[in-house]
């Protein structure tokens, strides 16, 4: 007799069999799942949104032990200059438009469902570099108690700002 047991069907299909989601998360894979459960209610979020053409709007979405979620909204152009997180790691999710985000080795464009993890010390910027307005929303564990800027992501950056105007 075999003793191999094989499951039919989707297990994700059977809430009863998955643990119970934390009250708090306190792991990145946690801090993933919450940026999901975000995204997937947009009638949470989406009445909180403001769209400032002078300065990047951010809210406070919550806050819980050791973390914090902000909501961020980007018109064209805006950007939030080349900074890092201090002692804080992140993730960060775009829950509507299109963000490019810049590094010391990559650019990337960040569509809507895109999801991001950084470790404290990593330097970037993100930039709304197209022609729609953009939400994001953004995990910060240990919560945001500081955001150094710098003058530039490492050498790519020189290159970037000469062929891309939204850099300048």
């Amino acid at each position: 007799m075999n003793s191999d047991v094989e499951i039919a069907g989707d297990l994700l299909a059977v809430p009863h069999l998955l643990p119970a989601p934390a009250a708090h998360p306190s792991t990145v894979a946690g801090f993933a799942g919450l940026i999901r459960s975000i995204a997937a209610d947009r009638a949470s979020w989406e009445p909180l949104v403001r769209y400032d053409p002078t300065v990047r709007w951010y809210h406070r979405l919550r806050t819980g032990p050791g973390y914090e979620v902000w909501l961020l909204s980007w018109l064209p152009g805006q950007g939030s200059g080349v900074h890092d997180h201090g002692p804080s790691s992140g993730v960060f999710a775009v829950l509507d438009g299109e963000l490019t985000e810049r590094s010391r080795d990559a650019r990337r464009t960040l569509p809507t469902g895109t999801t991001r993890v950084f470790a404290p010390g990593y330097v970037h910027e993100v930039v709304n570099a197209g022609l729609e307005p953009a939400v994001s929303v953004h995990v910060y564990f240990p919560g945001l108690t500081e955001m150094p800027m710098h003058c530039s992501v490492g050498p790519a950056a020189a290159r970037d700002a000469e062929a891309d105007p939204v850099a300048r």
